[in-house]
């Protein structure tokens, strides 16, 4: 304990705070950043920071990672005060510089951190409670997407080369069965042929964003609901969080992400599938409170292919998550054996949810953006 106060107080020292470290502690349920809650005594007030220690094995270039994030919070302030919106700081990220003037910070050890005003009186919620809950986050996420279509060139970086390009994932889970270097293929022939009787999936968004039909856009890539801040008392999303894997991509990986985590009915993990189906009213609020913000945006295109995008996206961490087991779980962090194998069983049992439901799910959509049309 006394080896992070240390370091949070050397950390805090290299940053324009304007006051006393008093303390610092863990916060929130990342698994990617260590995070901490950092609080500075200035004047007669102790005021909250967040600080974050960014994974570079992970995040291979954190300075230009920082600087996407500068850059979209910048615009979405300017954004903001241009409404003459009274409290910006809420609702979105604050990078507080380094004393240099920097937005990164890299220590004696040659590790990255970052520093951000703390959101009070808003908090994350790791699982989904009500439908309510997915309409406010779903409005929170379009609206995001919507602040940033205008954001000026030049593009920004992919901080995750190829993040969502479901071919190339497809295809590495095809080399890691043939060559099946820890022998799981066996235990997994069921998985791998049904990845293999979908692979049609893989290219549509591809070739709808190769044909000109679904425009690139800048999106989040990790829109599940603890990335969004729900306000204390009004219990609207405020502001999105966890910046780092914002980078162009298309908005139809984001509802997708969203669907994916927000309607499945049971753990990400579960053993036992016939808990796992996709709650169609979960994505009925999903699809209104997020067309409520970024349906004036959207071309014809993203909106058809919205029910799509949960499939696909399912099919694609499902595909991860084999990977990965197949690779003797390298990159996700597992607690058991055969975590992998769990987690990708779930989101194929999802995936075949939602096929099951599409027809509904198009009309939702259908009804939904003629309510818009006509308002």
């Amino acid at each position: 304990m006394d080896s992070i106060y240390n370091t949070l107080k050397n950390v805090a020292s290299k940053f324009s705070l304007n006051g006393e470290f008093i303390g610092g502690e863990p916060y929130g349920s990342g698994h990617i950043n260590d995070t901490y809650a950092v609080s500075i005594k200035q004047g007669d007030k102790t005021v909250r920071y967040i600080f974050q220690r960014i994974n570079h094995e992970i995040f291979k270039n954190p300075v230009a990672l920082v600087e996407n994030i500068a850059r979209v919070t910048r615009h979405i302030h300017n954004k903001l005060q241009q409404t003459n919106t009274t409290d910006i700081d809420r609702r979105t990220l604050t990078l507080i510089p380094t004393i240099d003037g920097d937005n990164l910070l890299t220590d004696n050890e040659g590790l990255y951190w970052r520093a951000y005003i703390f959101i009070e009186n808003a908090k994350t919620y790791d699982i989904i409670e009500s439908t309510d809950q997915a309409y406010k986050a779903a409005q929170a996420f379009g609206q995001f997407q919507c602040q940033l279509a205008d954001l000026p060139s030049p593009r920004l970086i992919e901080t995750i080369p190829q993040f969502h390009h479901t071919r190339s994932r497809y295809d590495a889970l095809l080399r890691a069965a043939d060559i099946d270097c820890y022998g799981r293929a066996a235990s997994a022939h069921k998985e791998i042929a049904f990845a293999k009787d979908h692979e049609s999936a893989v290219d549509t968004l591809l070739d709808l964003q190769a044909s000109g039909d679904l425009p690139e856009r800048i999106t989040h890539n990790d829109t599940k609901l603890n990335n969004v801040m729900i306000d204390d008392d009004t219990g609207e999303g405020i502001c999105v969080i966890d910046l780092d894997t914002v980078m162009p991509g298309l908005a139809l990986y984001d509802f997708g992400d969203m669907v994916r985590t927000a309607t499945n009915t049971g753990a990400e993990d579960e053993h036992d599938l016939s808990k796992i189906s996709m709650d169609i009213d979960m994505f009925e609020a999903l699809t209104l409170g997020y067309l409520s913000t970024a349906g004036s945006m959207l071309v014809p295109k993203e909106i058809e292919y919205l029910p799509f995008s949960g499939k696909l996206i399912a099919l694609e961490i499902g595909l991860r998550f084999l990977t990965d087991y197949l690779q003797g779980d390298v990159y996700f962090k597992t607690h058991r054996e055969g975590h992998n194998l769990d987690r990708c069983r779930t989101q194929f049992k999802l995936m075949q949810s939602i096929e099951e439901q599409e027809k509904v799910m198009q009309q939702i959509v259908a009804t939904a953006t003629d309510a818009l049309i006509n308002n």
